[in-house]
């Protein structure tokens, strides 16, 4: 219980800083045309996360449980790119790196908690695809519309539970030596190092969390996409394989496209350059959002049947708009 004193303790006075600086990379020339780079990927990302968003409201035929993890996903990614990039190009692209502690705070909120429901919205697709290639008969049963909202928002309560938690732990810290964050945005590992107090609570709930939102939900996945595997092997016919798999490819490319950087990351933590760490880390974080939309829209045949009708509609109307002004 003494381990907690520290973070919990009543009468305990804890210095805070006014506060923190982001120090983003070192030593890299030209490193403002990255920025750049991450300013246009965030307006693709906008672009194409509203786009799926409106096809899925507009089109009542995409209105199945799937797609409501499709729209959630698109929303996540629309919040989750515009609670980070804007934020990021004011700190290094505008030069204000200095970040007061109640804003570093509430950043890193709403990016881990945008970054949690990323995950969690792939285990509720990659849950919809399990159920749907290995129980095609009862997949409208299991998989209903009140079940798919339920999962969805309880999955939003628990990651902005754990979070609150994540950044009420942080208030219980003191900060009396550096506020230099060596990360390009208000990175929780990075923080909580920086304490001069215990800060052996905020570790321990980071280890969990880890567990609990990255290798749980990984676990899950490649288990999921084992049974789906062995499920299909025994389908005689291999036209028919190719095309249940096929409604899996969106979804995978969506896994590897968000685990295998965090993958890399985690596993070359010790030996990995600060600078190589945040250009993995930040590209982990931006391209996803970016590409979601561009693979559900090319490798969906709904949606792209969705947008084609939502296009001859547009254009059949203006089609007979011009007709009335001509006469």
């Amino acid at each position: 219980m003494n381990l907690f004193n520290s973070a919990l303790g009543k009468n305990i006075t804890f210095v805070r800083p006014a506060y923190f600086i982001i120090s983003g990379f070192s030593g890299i020339p030209n490193i403002k045309y990255y920025y750049v780079f991450l300013c246009f990927v965030y307006i693709v990302s906008v672009l194409g996360n509203t786009v799926v968003m409106a096809v899925i409201y507009l089109d009542h035929n995409l209105r199945t449980p799937k797609y409501i993890a499709v729209f959630n996903l698109a929303f996540v990614d629309l919040l989750g790119s515009s609670a980070l990039v804007p934020k990021l190009l004011d700190i290094f692209l505008f030069n204000h790196r200095y970040i007061s502690y109640n804003n570093c705070l509430t950043f890193l909120f709403f990016c881990y908690t945008c970054l949690s429901m990323q995950v969690f919205n792939l285990v509720a697709l990659c849950y919809d695809r399990l159920i749907a290639i290995m129980h095609p008969l009862h997949y409208h049963v299991k998989v209903t519309h009140s079940f798919m909202l339920s999962l969805i928002a309880s999955f939003w309560v628990f990651a902005i539970t754990v979070d609150l938690i994540l950044v009420g732990l942080l208030t219980r810290l003191s900060f009396c030596r550096s506020v230099v964050i060596n990360s390009y945005f208000c990175d929780h590992g990075q923080i909580y190092r920086l304490a001069c107090n215990d800060y052996t609570p905020s570790y321990v709930l980071a280890v969990i969390l880890i567990v609990l939102i990255f290798m749980f939900p990984l676990a899950f996945i490649v288990l999921s996409y084992l049974c789906i595997g062995y499920a299909l092997s025994k389908v005689a016919i291999a036209q028919e394989r190719y095309k249940a798999f096929k409604t899996c490819t969106g979804h995978l490319s969506l896994v590897v496209i968000y685990f295998v950087p965090l993958l890399v990351t985690f596993t070359m933590s010790s030996g990995i350059h600060p600078n190589a760490r945040i250009i993995n880390l930040s590209l982990a974080s931006v391209f996803p959002p970016m590409l979601n939309p561009i693979i559900y829209v090319l490798q969906t045949q709904e949606i792209k049947v969705s947008v084609k009708k939502i296009l001859e509609v547009q254009k059949e109307s203006n089609m007979k708009v011009k007709k009335v002004i001509i006469k």
